[in-house]
């Protein structure tokens, strides 16, 4: 069951204008509770002006190998009028403590043996960068080829970390950068990785029939059409692994299909506990869940992050939008609590699987 733990901000490291690294100090009698796969993210909450903000961030580290943590380590890049984003850059300090939720997310990767590639752009970085330093590290029978794009240089995160896995490991690290707004001197001509590029591109890096697993992070537009390049040269979906940081539009539940009924009630199961209460005209099952149990696992109420999944042990539901969760979890019965509207009068939700 998910969590929250004060946790205080050991170091705020600046790593662009508009981004830093916070990283945090898991006191021993926590560690284990904060043990997480490469890959995984923490959701952070505050209050301001009476209102809880959550926000999730992907865990940049390396994963522990056996011990747990004695420290986690996130970035952040500032959105334009985000309200967490800009405490974080402007107001963090060393010494300050966070609430901060145990790990989740299923964007993940255990080390393992063979050839694996990721296209990310911008802040996509940060889960990937936690992937490909841990599998390094830990199997010398593995490789990574990363394919990632930003604006600028000066806008890149995690240069140095990135630079660093370069040299440590020459042999078994492929890193290719595209730089949409400023020209190389050495490497890919600037602009966008978008579909046609990357069908184009990505045959002339790597086989690309050989690669074990893909791992796309970044914006929408680009996740989109690095899924469907790929798809396009023959990658099976199981292959390839997606996690969304900023959707700015995309497809939604179309208006007036599969309408609630006039009275509706959702049972949901929580940390072992159970309940079950009316859903208001137009609220989420989520919303119905929070008020009658706070402690409801939530982020960004955006279909985004997965950290409202659940399971439908019975009933129906309409989803709007799922950005989180992949084809496999959706058959096998998941959805997200944020996004699903009941169909039936009476559906049943477990947290806890």
């Amino acid at each position: 069951m998910a969590r929250f733990h004060r946790l205080r901000v050991a170091a705020v490291d600046r790593l662009t204008d508009d981004s830093v690294a916070l990283t945090l100090a898991v006191p021993p009698e926590l560690r284990e509770e904060y043990h997480h796969l490469p890959g995984q993210h923490l959701t952070l909450r505050r209050v301001a002006d009476g209102e809880e903000i959550r926000r999730t961030y992907s865990i940049c580290s390396p994963a522990p190998d056996g011990a747990a943590p004695s420290t986690l380590r996130v970035g952040v890049r500032l959105v334009e009028g985000g309200a967490f984003s800009t405490y974080a850059l402007k107001e963090i300090d060393l010494g300050d403590e966070l609430e901060v939720m145990t790990p989740a997310g299923r964007f993940t990767l255990p080390p393992a043996p063979g050839l694996y590639a990721a296209v990310v752009g911008g802040s996509g970085i940060t889960p990937v960068l936690s992937i490909a330093s841990t599998l390094l590290a830990r199997e010398p029978e593995a490789r990574f080829c990363l394919i990632r794009s930003d604006r600028t240089t000066a806008s890149t995160m995690f240069l140095e970390e990135v630079a660093d896995l370069k040299d440590r490991f020459p042999d078994r690290f492929q890193l290719v950068t595209a730089l949409s707004r400023e020209e190389q001197q050495a490497g890919l001509p600037s602009g966008r990785l978008d579909r046609e590029r990357l069908a184009s591109l990505l045959p002339a890096l790597l086989p690309v029939g050989q690669v074990d697993g893909w791992f796309l992070c970044g914006p929408y537009g680009l996740v989109e059409g690095a899924e469907r390049a790929l798809r396009g040269l023959g990658v099976s979906r199981a292959r390839i692994h997606q996690e969304i940081f900023h959707v700015d539009s995309g497809p939604s539940a179309p208006a007036g299909s599969s309408a609630a009924p006039a009275h509706s009630t959702v049972t949901a199961r929580l940390d072992g506990r159970g309940g079950t209460w009316p859903v208001q005209a137009g609220e989420s099952l989520l919303d119905t869940v929070l008020r009658n149990r706070p402690d409801a696992p939530y982020a960004c109420k955006g279909g985004v992050c997965g950290t409202c999944r659940a399971f439908l042990v019975s009933g129906e539901v309409r989803m709007d939008r799922n950005f989180a969760l992949e084809s496999e979890e959706t058959e096998a019965g998941y959805v997200l609590a944020c996004q699903s509207h009941p169909v039936t009068e009476k559906v049943e939700l477990d947290f806890d699987r």
